[in-house]
């Protein structure tokens, strides 16, 4: 499986304000949380994230840059996931998940 999302985080984003005054950079949790929302957007909202073996914050996202996040299925409880604002590696790692036994239907 392999799922692709582009998405942008707004200048006006409410986490951005003291990250950083005059410089403002996009938080490497709200790109983590992007990637988790492009995992439900594939599998369902009631996706269950159980860790994060591997992450890695390669370069900063900023406000308006729009980022592609492209998820690869690696096994049946793990994707991996990169980040990229064309080709600069914004983020990129692995991610666990389970999905609740009616889910499992839906992707088989």
């Amino acid at each position: 499986m392999k799922h692709e999302r582009i998405v942008s985080v707004s200048p006006d984003h409410p986490a951005l304000p003291g990250h950083f005054p005059g410089h403002p950079v996009v938080p490497g949790v709200l790109v983590m949380d992007e990637v988790i929302e492009t995992l439900r957007e594939y599998y369902g909202q009631a996706l269950i994230v159980t860790g994060l073996p591997s992450v890695k914050l390669s370069s900063l996202l900023l406000p308006g840059e729009r980022l592609t996040i492209e998820i690869v299925q690696e096994d049946s409880a793990t994707a991996a996931f990169t980040c990229r604002v064309g080709y600069r590696i914004v983020a990129a790692g692995s991610i666990r998940f389970r999905l609740p036994a009616a889910d499992r239907t839906m992707t088989s």
